[in-house]
C-alpha cells in the first residue's frame, strides 16, 4: 500500500488579515476574523474605559467596539474614515477599529520573530510577534490579550 504525503505547503505559511493604525501595520489570524465592515451607529457605554468606543448593532447582535489606536496609547487624532475588524473571543463579538484595512496575507513562518524590546510597553502586552518582512514590520497581535485587557 503506497502512502501519500500531504502537501505541507500551508504549513509554512500563516495568513493574516492586515491593517494599519497610524503608520504601523498590525495583523490578526484570519481565521479569527468574522468579517469586515464599515463604520456602524455606536451607543455609547457610560463609565467603560477611554478605549471602549461603545457598542454596535450588528444584525441584530451587541458587538464591543474597541478604538486599537487609544488602546495603543498611539498620538495622533482618529481619521474620519475607518473600518471595523469584526472578530469571535469567547462567543462574542467584537469590533477593532482601525485606519484602513490591508490584504489578506500568506506570510512565512519563518518571517515570525518574537516582539522586539524596542516595542513600546503600551503596546508590547497585545503583541504576539513580528514579522519582518521585505519593506515592513507587521506586528501581530494576540486577540485574547486585546479583549481581556484587564487580566
Amino acid at each position: 500500500m503506497e502512502v501519500v504525503e500531504e502537501n505541507n505547503l500551508n504549513l509554512d505559511y500563516v495568513q493574516l488579515c492586515g491593517f494599519k493604525i497610524g503608520d504601523g501595520f498590525y495583523a490578526v489570524p484570519v481565521l479569527e476574523v468574522q468579517e469586515v465592515v464599515r463604520p456602524q451607529k455606536i451607543t455609547q457605554v457610560p463609565m467603560a474605559p477611554d478605549y471602549i468606543e461603545g457598542l454596535i448593532n450588528l444584525r441584530g447582535q451587541v458587538v464591543t467596539s474597541i478604538n486599537l489606536r487609544t488602546l495603543f496609547k498611539l498620538k495622533g487624532d482618529d481619521p474620519e474614515e475607518f473600518m471595523n475588524v469584526i472578530v469571535r473571543s469567547r462567543g462574542s463579538l467584537y469590533a477593532l477599529v482601525v485606519d484602513e484595512i490591508l490584504d489578506v496575507m500568506d506570510v512565512p513562518n519563518k518571517a515570525f520573530e518574537e516582539t522586539p524590546d524596542t516595542l513600546d510597553n503600551n503596546l508590547r502586552k497585545y503583541i504576539e510577534g513580528v514579522y519582518k518582512l521585505k519593506d515592513k514590520l507587521l506586528i501581530s497581535l494576540s486577540i485574547e490579550k486585546l479583549i481581556n485587557v484587564e487580566e
